[in-house]
């Protein structure tokens, strides 16, 4: 994530279920299949095995005195990090990556050693994460906050007993423009895609993700987001690469972090919590219009989970459980700009008076266009397609 200092939010009442039910990832195997090669992942997946038989399990003793976090960047709250420190002690560092992909490499090469306490993996690969022994079983003796989670954002497909992981945040895409550049309103994908064809040509970025990147085409045209046609795949190539890489100046996945305070960009598909953080963090916050990605978008949760060999599990425990406290999870949202997945937060949010609530928290209606991914025998040609794209805009 992107830095922050103001409120974020997404939300969800318990009559959204049945359709949140549905929500996977964002961050997709593609580049993690690019870089191994197709099928490599299972292979490359094995369990990690030697130097983890001796690892330490929690059990509810004393903490140890340090924690080791690696996450998505700057994705959790100062306060809440300093508070658990000041509170039961154990100093808390944390190493960043940018996608699924590094940090389920970084671990498959460290068999058990890496070093990290916690991680946080997005829904759609921990059932592969559990399948080849790279994460562990919680102890959720010792997380009883999770009574303080929305049971909509439990027991998820992909661990339906929640015995490996929790949810931290969930979110969607869709863009952000200059109002003082384009002055047309712009309403969904295809919009989008004309604009930066025209007033934003050489100042429109994409998320550098090759889902997100051929989403663009598969969303705006009313194409299933995980087609294996290979007439579908090879209409989104021909356009991506020849119609609209020509136009886009930056492939940036947290234009919240500087294109959009600095204005260095009119044009930018963004996650809704980076989106808002940059528009709150922006000199002029009324010149930036954020749009939800239509007719379809995507909707993706990340989840806390602890990895096999975890040198310090009963910190890792206590700071897990640390975040579902309810004050706890607010100033997380407030941070992160995103759904933490806690009961009543947004109902908390609103009396905290937190800003934009309308980029954090989601109807019914708009959750109903969000899809989840999906990993399948297309990932190799949307790998394709994004580092060709990448190739002729020049970046």
């Amino acid at each position: 994530m992107a830095e922050k200092s103001t409120p974020v939010r997404i939300l969800a009442s318990t009559e959204q279920v049945p359709i949140l039910q549905r929500a996977i990832d964002r961050r997709r195997f593609l580049s993690f299949a690019a870089a191994m090669g197709g099928t490599a992942f299972l292979a490359a997946c094995s369990s990690p095995g030697g130097g983890t038989s001796s690892a330490p399990v929690a059990t509810g003793g004393e903490l140890e005195g340090s924690l080791s976090i690696y996450t998505w960047g700057d994705y959790d709250s100062p306060d809440v990090v300093a508070s658990f420190t000041s509170d039961f002690g154990p100093k808390v560092t944390f190493d960043s990556y940018g996608s699924n992909e590094e940090l389920i490499s970084k671990l498959v090469a460290a068999k058990g050693t890496s070093g990290y306490d916690i991680i946080v993996p997005t829904g759609a690969f921990i059932p592969q994460m559990i399948e080849n022994g790279i994460i562990q079983p919680l102890n959720k003796d010792l997380l009883p906050n999770i009574e303080h989670m929305d049971p909509a954002f439990l027991g998820r497909s992909w661990d339906p007993e929640n015995e490996y992981s929790i949810c931290k945040a969930w979110g969607t895409t869709g863009f952000v423009y200059d109002k003082t550049v384009i002055t047309r309103e712009l309403k969904d994908w295809n919009d989008f895609l004309d604009a930066a064809q025209n007033e934003a040509s050489g100042k429109t970025s994409v998320l550098d993700d090759p889902a997100e990147v051929t989403g663009l085409y598969y969303w705006a045209n009313g194409i299933d987001w995980n087609t294996t046609d290979e007439a579908e795949i090879a209409a989104c190539e021909d356009f991506i690469v020849n119609t609209l890489a020509p136009h886009i100046s930056a492939f940036d996945s947290y234009p919240g972090g500087q294109a959009i305070p600095q204005a260095t960009q009119v044009l930018m598909q963004a996650w809704n919590g980076d989106a808002r953080i940059g528009i709150l963090e922006s000199p002029d916050p009324d010149r930036w219009q954020w749009v939800l990605g239509s007719p379809a978008t995507e909707l993706w949760m990340d989840n806390w989970a602890i990895p096999v060999g975890a040198p310090h599990p009963e910190a890792a425990h206590a700071f897990i459980d640390w975040t579902m406290v309810p004050e706890n999870q607010l100033l997380q949202v407030d941070y992160i700009g995103y759904h933490t997945g806690a009961a009543g937060i947004e109902d908390a949010a609103n009396e905290a008076g937190l800003e934009m609530l309308d980029l954090v928290f989601f109807t019914e209606e708009q959750i109903a266009t969000m899809n989840d991914g999906e990993v399948n025998e297309a990932q190799q040609a949307n790998v394709d397609i994004w580092n060709k794209a990448k190739a002729a805009a020049g970046a």
